[in-house]
């Protein structure tokens, strides 16, 4: 069964063009032109993934995308022009997992949706960081008794970070092992990403005690002591 996509751009080319790339790599696309209609289709289509537009008519792909990611932690990938990065660090806050500059490759576009449909794994037992305990076999992620809920792509970083906690992960290889980049990449991924999952997990964001910072090298878990 192919995994069905929704995108989300005003542009009909432009979107046409993106639904040929994606059926001819054996995707389902379902698709909505503006703002105002994208959270509607995307509530009928239950789509695995979206990709969205930041500059649409109606609502912005900002408020479309915090929409959706109050709704579910379904993969959002934004599609931006060059002159709108500066709205990348905006979409990245408001939930979406990576973004593609427009005018997009067909392939990279695809292998970064592939990389975001890739299953997580699941290999594995229980594993603890600070007070908090992940089971890759559910996804689930604890506190004592109580459920944290994180998106597929913060359960693999934190996951990722974890499994190793005397480690630490720069950036990049963050980039290679949680988004799957094999080339260099914009490590504002990664740090947004970082503060996000921290704005769930830690009990002070602003003292952190589970995703730690080394100065000058990357991130690692545990606590301050190593």
């Amino acid at each position: 069964m192919s995994h069905k996509i929704l995108v989300v751009d005003d542009d009909d080319a432009l979107r046409e063009m993106v639904g040929l790339v994606l059926s001819g790599a054996g995707y389902d696309p379902v698709f909505a032109a503006d703002g105002l209609s994208a959270v509607e289709v995307f509530k009928s289509s239950e789509p695995e993934l979206v990709l969205l537009d930041i500059m649409l008519p109606g609502q912005s792909g900002i408020e479309v995308c915090r929409q959706i990611r109050a709704l579910s932690g379904v993969p959002i990938i934004m599609l931006t022009a060059k002159s709108d990065t500066e709205d990348v660090v905006v979409g990245l806050e408001a939930g979406a997992d990576d973004y593609v500059v427009k005018p997009h490759n067909g392939a990279e576009l695809v292998a970064r949706v592939k990389a975001r449909l890739r299953p997580l794994g699941g290999d594995g037992g229980i594993i603890s960081v600070g007070s908090l305990t992940m089971d890759p076999r559910t996804f689930e992620v604890k506190r004592a008794d109580t459920a944290l809920s994180l998106t597929p792509l913060e359960f693999k970083l934190l996951h990722t970070l974890a499994s190793k906690p005397n480690q630490v992960f720069s950036r990049e290889m963050l980039l290679e092992q949680v988004w799957g980049y094999q080339y260099k990449a914009d490590t504002r991924l990664v740090n947004v990403h970082v503060q996000r999952l921290r704005s769930k997990v830690e009990e002070d964001p602003e003292n952190p005690k589970i995703v730690m910072t080394v100065r000058g090298h990357g991130y690692r878990a545990g606590s301050d002591s190593l």
